[in-house]
């Protein structure tokens, strides 16, 4: 996993995007230990981070709460949070909940945002 953005000595332009796989069911039991890995991955000023949720089979009301705390988190600290999704389920639940324009909403990977290293992968059975 890499470094907390905003956490080196030396002040730097440069940002890092987090980019995290989400796997599994996003219900009550994944939620505390995914909402502990983005408070840390947002800790820092002006996070960038991409949530891959195209491997997400289920998300109830706790999961959409983790998701909206993550996107108050990086907007307090003027960062970006984007949404990768191809789910029809999941933008039906977001459109239903009035979410979708809360969101950056992406079909795909960001161009020139690499994928996730193993350990930025999250899966139900590591939450």
């Amino acid at each position: 996993m890499s470094d907390i953005p905003g956490r080196s000595a030396q002040p730097s332009q440069e940002r890092t995007t987090h980019v995290v796989t989400l796997r599994g069911e996003l219900d009550l039991l994944a939620a505390p230990a995914l909402r502990a890995h983005l408070d840390m991955l947002t800790a820092g000023p002006c996070p960038d981070l991409v949530l891959d949720l195209r491997p997400v089979s289920f998300i109830d009301c706790t999961g959409l709460g983790v998701l909206c705390r993550v996107r108050n988190r990086v907007s307090a600290r003027q960062g970006r949070l984007r949404l990768v999704t191809d789910n029809t389920s999941l933008r039906r639940v977001l459109r239903h909940t009035g979410l979708t324009g809360v969101f950056e909403l992406l079909p795909g990977m960001p161009a020139g945002v690499a994928g996730p290293p193993a350990a930025d992968t999250l899966d139900e059975a590591v939450l």
